[in-house]
């Protein structure tokens, strides 16, 4: 997500605190176009590297998309929409195992 532009990238470690999942990787695009490039690319990495398909929520059209590979779940922000869900504030009992800014 790094190298396609992506940002304020955290991995929470929320294994701990929810049965539904092990890790959130929260992530913020400036733009639609953006997050859908960005969904695009992990997507396909993780069915390149790991032979999973994410199952896909929301819409960059409206400044959030969530990809639930299982273990592993992503959210794509718009930077309005992050500050909105606040998701870092919410899961703020959890691990921060990776912050790139």
């Amino acid at each position: 997500m790094e190298e396609k532009k992506g940002e304020d990238i955290v991995l929470l470690d929320i294994h701990e605190h929810a049965i539904f999942a092990d890790y959130f990787i929260i992530c913020s695009g400036t733009s639609d176009r953006m997050l859908r490039g960005l969904v695009d690319a992990v997507a396909e990495e993780v069915h390149v590297t790991y032979d999973l398909k994410p199952r896909l929520e929301g819409s960059p059209v409206d400044g959030w998309v969530l990809a639930d590979f299982g273990d592993v779940i992503l959210h794509l922000f718009s930077p309005e929409r992050r500050k909105y869900y606040r998701l870092e504030d919410l899961w703020s009992q959890s691990k921060v195992l990776i912050r790139l800014q």
